[in-house]
């Protein structure tokens, strides 16, 4: 019951509760003032003329209704968000028209466009290709056209030799690690989580943060305030302030009834000195180590980079730190003037992705599909949540029919049920095509990796849902011949092991669940 009136009681139940106030005030208002606009007409315009009016308002109305529709039918955007859309606007009528109008932009505002642009011109000295495509083809074969592609959709993501690689099976292993570095700081630490929660995990970050202060080192942290919600206190920033951490929230909750709520800050990056950097699924928080979880065994995974390629972490954490507000930095003295040398490493590429137009494609999802049109042997994935577009659904389908090993694995004790439900009414067309998925029976499987062919690979924050793929902000590192995939791969195949393989009778168990999910998926990509 405590628990229960804690929950009720959070930050989290107030902005929900505003949300949904504003929705619904929202709605009132529009609805008041079309009823407003009929009763002025009928009590100024009588007879013929008024019928008239209300006919003319009629068809009016419709054009209005019918025009949205087309809009939205021939927009620039995913086509799985064009048939919700234009459902809720046929369905709904002018209510559905304004609902659209809100909601069915996510954009960045016109400000903080250009601030990433200004922001983006700060970081290309500091971004020079070093690698040519035609090293890439030479040493990358069929492999280079992956890399090639994610660097022309995000120009910052430039493949690096020179880096070495350190894989992490599991939140335990890297804390120790990261805890140790943060030790060695000498110049600086940047830390930007979706997640930071009080309990065990970051309190012992933090005390090793306020001890790196007190030495001279800059330390800047940035979380996300939804995501780190019911997590720490409203004013946590300030807290960290008055400890001489440079803090921030990202996209602070302000009462406004808005889509770009949906466009969190979801990465997970650690930089060291400009030399050492980390990313994966992890955040700062208890369950991710396993320390009281309430899902069973939470199976995480992370990797380190030493080298050159940490570069690439440190520009996009100071882009992403300095996007709101006027204030900068220069960026020069977080960019060590040289790297040490790191023999037989392969190559890696750091890379975000966010929501259009700061980023142009869907660049993670483009990478997972070139991974999976690649593939000669096998593509190996782990994922949370399996809430999939057409393509990428028919990605998975043909690399399975021409003969590839491809194998998914999700969890089998969830953290949120509905998600779970829609992973679940994604398996029966997958196993029907020849995809093997696994369940993770130990309990809640979070990491968000792929492997193929044991030389190409990603780790990173990026989920297969709707959410990962086109609203968050989201980073990942991918490696080709690096260490760090042989460890995946390792980590993989005990995962197997211990995982429940599905059939076409498990994916049949519940026609009434996957009825209704049938129907939930037609939205989910709205949300």
């Amino acid at each position: 019951m405590k628990r229960f009136f804690k929950k009720l009681f959070s930050r989290f139940s107030f902005v929900a509760l505003t949300i949904i106030l504003l929705f619904t005030l929202f709605v009132l208002v529009f609805a008041g003032g079309v009823y407003f606009a009929e009763e002025v007409a009928a009590y100024y315009i009588n007879g013929v003329a008024a019928e008239w009016f209300r006919w003319g308002a009629r068809v009016l109305l419709w054009l209005l209704v019918a025009a949205t529709a087309v809009h939205a039918a021939n927009r620039d955007m995913l086509p799985e968000t064009k048939l919700p859309w234009v459902l809720c606007i046929v369905g709904l009528n002018f209510f559905g028209v304004a609902i659209y109008i809100v909601f069915s932009h996510t954009r960045a505002t016109r400000k903080q466009r250009r601030r990433y642009g200004e922001l983006s011109l700060q970081s290309e000295p500091y971004s020079k290709r070093n690698v040519s495509r035609e090293e890439l083809a030479f040493e990358m074969g069929s492999r280079a056209d992956t890399s090639e592609a994610l660097f022309r959709a995000n120009r910052f993501a430039l493949p690096y030799r020179n880096t070495k690689t350190e894989y992490f099976p599991s939140g335990e292993s890297f804390a120790n690690r990261l805890l140790g570095d943060l030790e060695d700081a000498k110049e600086y630490i940047f830390l930007e989580y979706f997640i930071i929660a009080k309990g065990g995990l970051w309190n012992a970050v933090l005390d090793v943060l306020k001890r790196k202060v007190k030495e001279g080192v800059e330390v800047k942290v940035m979380y996300d305030d939804i995501g780190s919600m019911s997590r720490v206190h409203v004013r946590y920033d300030k807290t960290l302030k008055k400890a001489g951490i440079d803090a921030k929230k990202f996209l602070p909750f302000i009462p406004v009834v808005s889509n770009l709520h949906n466009n969190r800050d979801h990465r997970k990056i650690a930089v060291i000195d400009g030399k050492i950097g980390y990313t994966g699924g992890i955040n700062l928080a208890d369950e991710y180590v396993n320390r009281g979880g309430r899902f069973g065994h939470w199976k995480d995974t992370a990797v380190r980079l030493e080298g050159e390629g940490v570069k690439a972490f440190a520009l996009m954490f100071l882009r992403m730190f300095y996007l709101r507000g006027k204030r900068s930095a220069d960026f020069s003295k977080y960019i060590p003037a040289s790297y040490e040398s790191f023999e037989n490493e392969g190559f890696v590429q750091v890379y975000g992705d966010g929501p259009r137009p700061l980023y142009e494609r869907q660049i993670g999802e483009d990478v997972y599909l070139n991974i999976l049109n690649g593939a000669k042997r096998y593509v190996w994935i782990t994922t949370p949540y399996l809430i999939i577009d057409y393509r990428m659904r028919e990605a998975l389908c043909m690399a399975a029919q021409r003969g590839v090993d491809v194998r998914i694995v999700t969890p089998h004790v969830p953290d949120k049920k509905i998600p779970f439900a829609l992973t679940r009414s994604n398996y029966l067309v997958l196993i029907r095509s020849g995809v093997k998925i696994y369940e993770y029976t130990p309990g809640f499987m979070h990491a968000k990796s792929f492997l193929s062919d044991d030389e190409i690979g990603v780790i990173g924050t990026i989920n297969l849902d709707y959410r990962s793929l086109m609203h968050h902000f989201e980073d990942a590192v991918l490696m080709y011949k690096t260490r760090a995939l042989a460890g995946l791969k390792s980590d993989m195949e005990g995962v197997f092991s211990i995982s429940a393989l599905q059939t076409e009778a498990d994916a049949e168990r519940n026609v009434v669940s996957r009825t209704v999910c049938e129907i939930a998926k037609l939205f989910a990509p709205l949300f």
